[in-house]
């Protein structure tokens, strides 16, 4: 049985001959299908939301031409830019200016990358199996999956990375097939390249050098061990030049620099927090199923059937025949295939790595399961000898891909929201409710076209401008206004919160994008006289029960708490009001226990939301809080919705220390005087809400300040209670914005900084600048 696996019954001469005349111009004929679809939708999957990747390409290109060496301390210098840079140097070449422009040559971009790895996969499957029905069905396979079809227009990361795996998979197995250094020279520059774009694609660089080691001692002849030595040298030197050659970051310190970068991204720091099955988790703290989870639930069941069926049948084969495990044989392959697809999930899960987006990072992964898909189908194919079953087993995955495509096109222009059965897509706001959705707001685009389609002459003014704007031709984009200080929004595009954000938000909605009965994107109006009957009534209940409390808080608001709620209320709100947003900075009382929470980052989760207009008079917001708001809460409006932003109005509120701000005033007033030199009075507050925590204040605050940039350093008592990338220097750094921490401009600055719960030797703060450097230190003793 094991043997069926690596071989299908031949079909007759004159069948073969017909099938090969077919087959051989097919591949061709679907992937120009395939490229000629690309052109038609090429622009219905708004905006390229990896806008950060024009940076990639922009610091390397000016780093290379020497205008500056920005890229040397850029937060994306551990990025390659080996796609980034050429494209960036064809838009200018070719005088593309247009952000639309810019955005649809990306899309297309990483579309002919995906075709092209699918075309790959097909001339892998053939030169493996000899068939070209099944290399046929390995291309289909590769291109339909739902969610990778979408990504492959507006993903420049991680398809990029899917496509180049293939491709270099490809390449590997033509290595070792014809031995030669030209060959292998080929496959260690795509194993390069493949670096470049994610630094993970290094795996396969190991790979062939362990394949190659088996192959040295597996040969008794010496001239045979003299051509293994030279292949898997030029297999290496191609590698590691391409990948130096390619990544102008590394040309300072190639060894060092290189490492750094695996540990950047094997711990990336970003500490945000999204909805998985239902409960908040970090980016930082996911659970150890998180992939195998998402790729389950997201994949086709027909792929995830047969991917199952080539595992075992490569594991079966390879425990009954070991002694062809270390040759150079398709099962070698085969169980190179099992541990590509493995061994980076275990990886992740062992280090404990930042994850987000569902399962993007890792989507390379689809590539060695495709062709794992693909030995499925030949191991069931073989099964029985019956020229029927095996018509039976084709036409049934036929099948299978045809109900893909009509699913597909059922969700056109959305298969990044794709789900199968194994999650229940029937119950309103399931989905939304359990996992992330538009985690690039990829839908935005369709959202500000609806707007002006609904107001097709005047202009539509929004709170903010968003950058999905740039993706709509020049007309459109020139009817979208951002409202001003004398103008009120007429809408509000809020960001694809989950449920467990902002319940609140299924008042009001003008637009609804529904994915299998969920909302994937919400349009909220502003003024009450455009809301529906029963939105109105629901704010107005709102405030009704707003009203028979005391505020907690009398400011340009007043803000009232109810049970998880914070409302605001303004009965003399004048217009222009609502281009604000409304924040709540929080101040976690058990920052581990909080998911998103980074403790060498921002010591708060903002929450955030826009008002509505509920007559001429009187405006209104609703925050619901988290249930670890238990301490510290920064209240305020913002000028945008950035809440890291300048505030208009910002207090203070504690629900563990009840007039929290008289405290800080009587400590303030206390203390001596803070020397000419220091900007700000810094002070420690013992055991206050949620444990120690540094006091920065600074009378008549202005807007500089207020933006200024801080330095932290703390050093345990124990060098062990740092992470192991910072015992080297033995403190923790915390640099910040002082926006990030606090607020009050105008009459004086404040910002609460959480300390950590090791204990803490001494503490060393002051201010710098770019162009000034250190303006001002001073140090703490904290042990007592």
């Amino acid at each position: 049985m094991a043997k069926a696996m690596f071989q299908i019954p031949p079909l007759s001469d004159r069948s073969r001959a017909v099938a090969n005349f077919l087959a051989g111009r097919s591949a061709i004929i679907i992937c120009a299908l395939f490229l000629l679809a690309g052109l038609f939708v090429v622009d219905d999957y708004g905006y390229q939301v990896a806008r950060y990747e024009l940076e990639v390409g922009a610091t390397t290109l000016e780093y290379i031409q020497g205008e500056n060496d920005r890229l040397l301390g850029h937060w994306n210098r551990f990025y390659g830019p080996a796609l980034q840079a050429p494209l960036l140097l064809l838009e200018r070449t070719l005088g593309i200016e247009d952000t639309r422009a810019s955005y649809l040559t990306r899309h297309f971009t990483t579309h002919l990358l995906l075709v092209l790895g699918g075309f790959c996969c097909y001339l892998l499957v053939y030169r493996l199996f000899n068939h070209r029905l099944l290399a046929l069905f390995a291309l289909l396979l590769f291109l339909l999956h739902p969610r990778l079809y979408a990504h492959s227009f507006f993903n420049s990361r991680d398809l990029p990375l899917l496509s180049l795996l293939m491709i270099a998979l490809y390449l590997l197995e033509r290595a070792f097939r014809r031995d030669g250094v030209g060959a292998f020279i080929l496959c260690g520059v795509s194993v390069g390249l493949m670096t470049n774009i994610r630094i993970i694609g290094i795996m396969l660089f190991p790979a062939a050098l362990a394949m190659r080691g088996f192959d040295f001692f597996a040969a008794a002849e010496w001239a045979k061990r003299k051509r293994i030595l030279l292949t898997g040298g030029a297999f290496a030197l191609a590698s590691v030049i391409t990948l130096y050659a390619t990544w102008p970051w590394l040309w300072g310190d190639p060894v060092g620099r290189f490492l750094a970068g695996l540990a950047r991204m094997a711990h990336y720091p970003n500490a945000i927090n999204f909805v998985f099955r239902g409960e908040l988790i970090s980016a930082a703290a996911v659970p150890p199923d998180y992939i195998p989870t998402w790729f389950v639930i997201t994949t086709p069941p027909l792929i995830l059937l047969l991917g199952l069926l080539g595992a075992a049948a490569v594991v079966r084969a390879g425990v009954a025949r070991p002694g062809r495990v270390f040759p150079n044989t398709r099962l070698r392959f085969g169980l190179l295939l099992l541990a590509v697809f493995i061994l980076p999930v275990a990886t992740v899960i062992l280090l404990n790595s930042n994850l987000y987006g569902n399962w993007r990072q890792m989507y390379f992964l689809y590539a060695p399961f495709c062709l794992l898909a693909v030995c499925g189908v030949r191991w069931l194919a073989g099964v029985r000898p019956q020229r029927a079953w095996r018509g039976g087993v084709y036409a049934l995955t036929g099948a299978g891909l045809l109900l893909i495509v009509l699913q597909m096109v059922q969700l056109h222009p959305q298969q990044q929201f794709y789900f199968n059965f194994l999650v229940d897509r029937t119950a309103p706001e399931y989905l939304r409710s359990q996992y992330a959705m538009d985690y690039w707001r990829v839908s935005l685009v369709d959202d500000l076209e609806y707007l002006l389609e609904r107001h097709p002459e005047e202009p539509v003014y929004l709170t903010s401008l968003p950058w999905a704007a740039g993706f709509l031709p020049p007309a459109a984009r020139q009817r979208l206004a951002v409202s001003s200080e004398t103008r009120d929004p007429d809408y509000v595009v809020l960001r694809n919160f989950d449920l467990k954000h902002q319940p609140d938000l299924s008042f009001n909605r003008i637009r609804d994008r529904q994915i299998y009965n969920n909302t994937i994107s919400i349009i909220k109006g502003v003024d009450a006289a455009g809301m529906d009957a029963a939105a109105v009534d629901a704010y107005r209940e709102i405030y009704r029960q707003a009203k028979s409390k005391t505020p907690i808080i009398r400011s340009d608001y007043a803000v009232y708490h109810n049970d998880r709620t914070l409302v605001f209320i303004r009965e003399d709100c004048p217009p222009g009001d609502l281009s604000r947003w409304f924040v709540a900075k929080v101040f976690p009382t058990d920052p581990d226990n909080v998911p998103g929470f980074s403790p060498e980052g921002a010591s708060f989760i903002p929450f955030v939301n826009s008002g509505v207009r509920l007559d001429a008079t009187t405006c209104l917001a609703v925050i619901r809080l988290p249930d670890y708001a238990k301490g510290d809460i920064l209240v305020g409006q913002h000028q945008s919705r950035n809440a890291a932003g300048f505030p208009a109005w910002e207090e203070l509120y504690s629900f563990a220390q009840p007039g929290l701000n008289d405290i800080i005033t009587a400590k303030r007033r206390s203390q001596s005087p803070p020397s000419p030199a220091n900007a700000f009075a810094v002070f420690l507050d013992r055991n206050g809400a949620g444990g120690n925590r540094l006091l920065y204040a600074k009378a008549d605050c202005s807007r500089p300040e207020y933006e200024t940039r801080l330095f932290l350093h703390i050093y345990p008592a124990d060098a062990r209670s740092l992470p192991p990338e910072r015992r080297e220097i033995g403190f923790a750094n915390r640099d910040f914005y002082l926006g990030q921490y606090g607020g009050y401009p105008g009459e004086s600055c404040l910002a609460v900084v959480p300390l950590p719960d090791y204990p803490i030797a001494k503490i060393r703060t002051g201010q710098h600048t770019p162009s000034q450097g250190q303006l001002w230190a001073e140090e703490l003793t904290v042990a007592r």
